[in-house]
This record gives C-alpha cells, structure tokens and sequence, in this order.
C-alpha cells in the first residue's frame, strides 16, 4: 500500500511537472507569436480611435468595450476555429483568404480617401448621423469589421510561428494570443481616447505644473485624435498592401515584392543613418502605394461605374 501511494503520488507529480512544462510551451509560443505580429497590433491601435472621433465622451468607452467585445468574438468562434481548420486540412487556402482581407483593407482605406477628397458621402451614412444609436451601432460595426481581419491578419501570423506544437497547444497558444493582444489594444485605445480627461482632471490639481501638464493633454489631445484617424486609414493602406504583396511572393509572383525589398535596401544603404528604419519606412511606403493602386481600382469598379450607368435612376427619382 505504501508502496502504491508513493508511486501514485510520483504520477501526480510527474503529470505536474508536465502540465507546467506545457504551460511554459504555450506562454512562450504565444509572446513569439504575439512579437511577430507586433506590426499589425500597431496598425489595429492606430486604426480604432477614428471609429469614437466626434461621438458624444460619455459612450467613447462603451463603444470601445463593445468593439473590444466584438474582436475578441472574431478571434476565439471565427478566426481560430477557421484559422487551426484551414491549418489542417486546407493550409493552401489561408493565403488567398488573407489577400482578400488586405484587398478589402485598402478599399475602405481608399474609399475614406476618396470621400475626403470629393465630398461624396454614402447617403446611408449621412443619414444615420441624425440618429446617435444608428450612428453609434454603424461605427462599432466598421470599427469589428475592420478588426476581423487585422484579427485575421494577427492570427495567422501567430499561427505560422507556431508549427511545432501539438494541434491542442498550438490553440492554447491563439487563445492566449487573442486575449492579450485584445486587451492590450483595446486598453491603449481606452487610454488614448480618454486622455482629455485625464487632462483636465489634472488641470484641477494644486501643483502648477500638473496642472500645465493637464491642459497641454487637453489642448493636445483633439489633434492627436485626428491625426490617429489619419493614420488609422494610413495603416489599412499599409497593412492590406502588405498582405497582397506577401500574398504574390507566395504565389511565385515575386517581381514586384521583390523589386520592393530591393528599393527598400537600396534606400537603406544610401542612408548613413538608421538604416534598419529607413529600409522599414521605404517597404511601408511602397507596401501604401500598392494598396492605394488596388484600393483605388476596387472603389473605382464597385462606385465610379456604377455612377456613371445611373442617369435614368436619377430622372426616375
């Protein structure tokens, strides 16, 4: 008896030690992965703040749970399902469904661009600015929208840093993935929409330089704001640009991604300073001007065409 208990108990420690061992695997493989997607979390803390931009402070961050909400419901019953899925059964299929989402990041990229330019505003968003709950469910639809497939993007990423594992590490590896990196976003995005009001609480306090910091963030943070829905569209060209260029690379179509990474060095040893960011800003640009060639194509087939076929539409109204 005592004999059996001692080995029981070496087979409890044994399963312990196991189960520790496979925690380490999973923590590990999930901040290598989450470290390869750095660039595209970036891009997704970038993208969300233009989505609460000119809505009332007091539903800035209900709106932010509930994009937060949504993404995390992207990841765990669609993205990682799909992802380990696909991953399995039909790895071939998870670069051409990529390169569709990064054609569809530089549409709605595009499309904003064309709208600041021209004036011209879907009438159904100009009418659901008279309605604030309308509004309100029409940002935080974009807004998830949006993140499915930066999401998507984020998660395949991870998913091919994560080969060696078991197929049930590999998805605790993603479930851990996911959390952090949604709460990590979605927390940046809380602080940065917020920051007034930081401000002016500071404003407020009896130190004088607090209060000079406070009402810097307060005077500072309308234009921060703006500027990150600039560079949230910015981001979407880059990102979906990207996506397309890796996506030709994998196809055997390597000529133009290619001829980008050699612009990109090129750019780079031309630099005295700073190379490895010169190189980076130079492949950004050119992934941007990809995007907008594509993102432009798309608006002009799916808006421009269509205009042009309408006149009798517009006698009929």
């Amino acid at each position: 008896m005592p004999g059996g208990l001692v080995a029981l108990l070496d087979d409890v420690a044994a399963l312990a030690k196991l189960a520790a061992a496979s925690l380490d695997d999973v923590a590990g493989a999930a901040g290598r992965a989450g470290a390869k997607a750095a660039g595209v979390v970036i891009d997704d803390t970038a993208v969300t703040p233009r989505y609460v931009v000119g809505l009332p402070p007091d539903r800035e961050l209900p709106i932010i749970w509930k994009i937060a909400v949504g993404s995390l419901r992207n990841k765990l019953l669609f993205i990682l399902p799909a992802a380990l899925a696909l991953s399995a059964f039909a790895p071939w299929a998870i670069t051409p469904l990529l390169m569709i989402g990064g054609a569809y990041l530089c549409f709605e990229a595009a499309e904003k661009i064309f709208e600041a330019l021209s004036g011209v505003h879907h009438a159904e968003e100009v009418a659901a600015i008279d309605d604030p709950a309308e509004l309100e469910a029409r940002q935080v639809s974009g807004a998830v929208r949006t993140d499915f497939i930066l999401s998507a993007e984020i998660m395949a990423i991870a998913l091919a840093d994560l080969p060696d594992l078991s197929f049930g590490l590999r998805a605790a590896a993603l479930v851990a993935v996911a959390f952090a990196i949604t709460a990590g976003v979605y927390g940046a995005v809380a602080l940065i929409v917020k920051m007034d009001d930081i401000g002016l609480h500071l404003s407020r306090r009896p130190l004088s330089a607090v209060r000079t910091i406070g009402r810097g963030l307060v005077a500072a943070m309308p234009v921060l704001l703006q500027a990150l829905s600039h560079l949230g569209v910015a981001a979407m060209v880059w990102v979906g640009g990207g996506i397309l260029l890796h996506g030709l690379e994998e196809f055997g179509m390597g000529a133009i991604p290619q001829a980008v990474h050699h612009f990109a060095e090129a750019a780079a040893h031309a630099s005295p300073v700073a190379q490895g960011l010169v190189e980076w800003l130079v492949g950004a640009l050119a992934a941007g001007v990809v995007g907008l060639i594509v993102g432009g194509v798309i608006v002009g087939v799916l808006h421009l065409v269509p205009r042009k076929k309408t006149p009798s539409s517009e006698a009929h109204g």
